[in-house]
């Protein structure tokens, strides 16, 4: 919830130092100024991104307002899992794992994890990282880049929406010029009139360069930052499964793989050794 923290430290900050210096609030409040800012950059971002992007910049939007999408308990769920299963490969072999890659819906070692099940790009990249090794004799070398390409996708998909609004961010100023100079435009038909009317003009259109420097520096520019680093941060799931099946191809035990695993997520959520080895006795 910082990126709300930081959006209300910018409000008050400008709003409170331009009322400290005798401002006034009204003279803010230019509506038109933000029809043709706003409206130039909505349409300016749906001209230059697909309709899938437009979508998941949206649900990108919410989901940094949400906070990140996988917990402690979240990594510590799909950690087991996989545990579950390389053991289960070691006991009765890597076949025995085919019914529940071919239907995790119905296996009862996915029904234990949910959450799992409703994330389906996780679910897709773990299942189909499993089909490899069990429909193959594939070597480790070869499967490493095949995983490394999946990754570098799936990080390329979901950073388009930071780098749309990060484009837009760096159209704002040049939209707040030109609702300036349409302001400046109406001002010079203005002149000759009433002295208050000309500076009200003026104000107007000073204020939509205002609004565009503003709008891009205090508000877009940082939720794109924000989005980027959600995104960085999930893919580290998807770099703690690729470590952990990876090692078990290289031949080492389920135990060593995980830790492998354990030992690539970021600091704020990787579990202590002890308690991630009592965690998987527990579910043994």
């Amino acid at each position: 919830m910082l990126i709300i923290v930081g959006f209300i430290i910018v409000t008050l900050s400008v709003i409170g130092g331009y009322l400290g210096s005798h401002g006034k609030l009204g003279a803010l409040w230019q509506p038109f100024e933000l029809v043709i800012i706003g409206g130039a950059a909505l349409g300016a971002f749906m001209a230059s991104n697909p309709t899938k992007v437009v979508k998941g910049t949206l649900t990108a939007t919410l989901s940094v307002f949400k906070g990140a999408k996988y917990k402690s308990s979240d990594y510590l769920d799909v950690l087991t899992l996989i545990h579950e299963m390389l053991n289960k490969a070691r006991r009765d072999g890597f076949m025995s794992l085919e019914e529940h890659i071919e239907n995790p819906t119905s296996s009862p070692l996915f029904q234990k994890y949910p959450k799992i099940l409703g994330d389906h790009h996780l679910l897709d990249f773990l299942t189909e990282c499993l089909r490899l090794m069990v429909g193959s004799n594939i070597e480790p070398h070869e499967l490493e880049p095949l995983l490394e390409l999946e990754l570098e996708k799936h990080h390329h998909e979901a950073m388009a929406p930071a780098h749309a609004l990060q484009k837009v961010s760096d159209g704002l100023p040049g939209f707040g010029i030109v609702a300036a100079v349409l302001g400046i435009i109406v001002t010079m038909g203005s002149i000759g009139g009433d002295i208050a009317a000309v500076g009200a003009h003026v104000a107007a259109a000073l204020v939509g360069t205002f609004l565009g420097i503003l709008l891009a520096y205090g508000f877009v520019s940082p939720l794109a930052a924000a989005i980027e680093a959600q995104v960085e941060q999930d893919s580290r799931m998807y770099e703690s499964v690729k470590t952990a099946l990876l090692a078990c191809l290289r031949g080492y035990n389920p135990a060593v793989a995980l830790e492998f695993a354990r030992k690539t997520l970021p600091s704020d959520v990787r579990p202590p050794f002890a308690e991630f080895e009592a965690h998987l006795k527990a579910n043994k």
